[in-house]
């Protein structure tokens, strides 16, 4: 095998197939009746990694070593920013504010270091392989543990594999953050076509499917014959369209961006509503939060990339400040305070692994051909994700931060959940697929 190095009610916490993954009206299912109490104090642990080297003869070991001319590039188009003049409204109304983005890349230019973000990538286990000719990049971390869960996870976007970096410890060594052995998984992370490491498709069709049919797939290679999906933003289509696909080892998924809006909930929204008759209290304040949450513009740059990717591309290929304002104009980035507190996960440096990593890898541009190929396919609409047709058992859990509120919920996180609090959503984990080993 070759090293590749690169160079540039009370519920379940499975629903069974009985209780399908479809909403009435706004509701939605969440695994907060686990009776998790709150995160549990981590225990300082140094991660022993297993031995995870590949069996299959298409899975190549993967090295990170981005030239020292690309770094230097970077902050030299960082220094030669050429900035707007300064917002006229004291909010996020008309975006990332000025100020606040002049700092962060000032820091972007001078103190960030990205090799200490690279040494964490390579200090896990890497590999690519090619899957209907593209390139797969993905970190697979096995458990100390015997009898471990296969579990992949999948991010979204703006996100990357650095999401998920928090939770591999938790999830592979439970005994070690307050779990138990026999809750241990072993963690495939891939990337999604078009994003970091992973190769760009050079044609139409990679649409949450044909990922879904990938990630199959890659499991298959890994020699996996039982193993679960976990997934939210974009990784929540791509799970459910591989709980609907049920490829043979697939024993269930767990979202946190479930698609659970009916119908009449998404056909109101799409003309600013009324709200449909028949809805509680409840379900009416989430569909006011939803009807909201448009209105403000939310949703502002999913309807830019879905209509012309390319053009957007141009932008956020040219300037690292640009790619920085675009990224963090997602909802999910709304409450961040830029690194103005230290205890903040993500912190200002893992935000900016997760900018640079983009900006290294020239991966802006493909990863916003995702929503182009999803044109028409609403991500939180039952409908249109076609949830009546998924059998398999799916779990959710809804943080209360996340981009649209929902009637039942954990305490706290958001929408990066993983990032943000790693022990909660790993204790979700495990008691989302404790029933399935």
């Amino acid at each position: 095998m070759n090293q590749e190095t690169m160079t540039h009610p009370e519920v379940h916490p499975i629903c069974s197939n009985r209780r399908r993954f479809r909403a009435t009206a706004v509701m939605i299912i969440a695994v907060a009746a686990l009776g998790l109490s709150g995160c549990a104090a981590a225990q300082s642990s140094t991660l022993q990694l297993a031995d995870a080297a590949p069996t299959h003869p298409d899975i190549r070991p993967f090295h990170i070593n981005i030239p020292q001319a690309a770094l230097v590039d970077l902050r030299q188009r960082l220094a030669a920013t050429r900035w707007p003049d300064q917002e006229t409204v004291a909010d996020l109304s008309q975006g990332v504010q000025l100020a606040k983005l002049q700092e962060l890349v000032r820091y972007w230019g001078s103190g960030y270091d990205w090799r200490k973000a690279e040494a964490k990538l390579n200090a896990l286990p890497q590999f690519t392989t090619n899957i209907d000719g593209v390139d797969i990049y993905f970190i697979h971390v096995r458990s100390p543990h015997k009898n471990a869960l296969p579990l992949l996870i999948t991010h979204g976007w703006p996100g990357s594999v650095f999401e998920f970096l928090k939770v591999i410890g938790p999830l592979t060594d439970p005994t070690a953050y307050g779990g138990r052995a026999e809750d241990a998984f072993d963690v495939v992370i891939p990337a999604i076509p078009g994003y970091g490491f992973s190769g760009k498709p050079t044609g139409t069709g990679w649409d949450p499917d044909h990922i879904a049919r990938a990630w199959a797939e890659l499991m298959q290679r890994l020699g996996y014959t039982r193993y679960v999906a976990q997934g939210g933003d974009w990784g929540a289509p791509i799970s459910s369209a591989m709980a609907r696909q049920a490829p043979p080892g697939l024993l269930g998924i767990h979202l946190n961006l479930p698609a659970t809006v009916p119908p009449e909930v998404t056909a109101a929204l799409a003309v600013g509503g009324p709200a449909p008759a028949g809805l509680s209290e409840q379900e009416r304040a989430v569909f006011e939060s939803l009807l909201t949450y448009a209105k403000k513009g939310n949703s502002s740059y999913n309807a830019m990339m879905t209509a012309r990717p390319q053009t957007i591309g141009y932008g956020v290929t040219d300037s690292p400040a640009f790619l920085a304002a675009w990224l963090l104009v997602h909802p999910g980035f709304a409450q961040w305070t830029f690194g103005a507190d230290p205890n903040q996960s993500p912190t200002k440096d893992e935000v900016l692994d997760d900018i640079t990593l983009y900006w290294l890898t020239n991966t802006a541009t493909s990863a916003g051909r995702l929503y182009w190929e999803n044109m028409g396919r609403n991500v939180l609409s039952a409908a249109a994700q076609k949830t009546d047709e998924i059998a398999l058992p799916v779990a959710i859990t809804v943080f209360p931060a996340d981009v649209y509120r929902a009637l039942h919920e954990v305490d706290k996180g958001g929408h990066f959940a993983a990032w943000e609090q790693p022990q909660l959503f790993s204790q979700e984990i495990r008691a989302a697929f404790r029933s399935l080993r």
